[in-house]
């Protein structure tokens, strides 16, 4: 039995009506690094590195949880893509000067880490969040 993992990447694919408008705000404005670009006659492709990908499976119940501790209500739809970046305040207040809405500012969290949320290019809503030492 090998102890090399069976998968190699998470690759997130989101399709963007306004493909221009997100690889601007994920790649210029969030700070992923360009892994490659590529183009067809019918259409563009960028691929961006987010760091380590890790996939975080919840049943609803905790869901909703977590959608109250960050938000203080249900919002979230089955997908919510997570970001972790050095300073959560900072990060939201770049992204919504970007063009994201600010679902919820930064809050301390039950887990020791500082999130917010936001309503991002390409339909997708996302966390922000900073771990936090004490």
């Amino acid at each position: 039995m090998s102890d090399e993992p069976a998968v190699r990447e998470l690759r997130l694919v989101v399709t963007a009506a306004d493909y221009d408008a997100a690889l601007h705000f994920y790649r210029d404005v969030l700070g992923l690094t360009e892994r490659g670009a590529f183009a067809s006659p019918d259409g563009r492709v960028t691929i961006l590195d987010a760091g380590r990908a890790t996939l975080e499976l919840t049943d609803p119940n905790h869901a909703a949880f977590i959608d109250e501790v960050e938000v203080g209500r249900r919002v979230a739809g089955h997908i919510r893509v997570a970001f972790q970046v050095d300073d959560s305040v900072t990060a939201t207040s770049k992204l919504a000067a970007a063009g994201a809405q600010v679902v919820a500012e930064p809050t301390r969290t039950p887990w020791n880490s500082l999130n917010s949320r936001l309503e991002a290019p390409g339909a997708l809503q996302l966390t922000l969040f900073t771990e936090l030492d004490d």
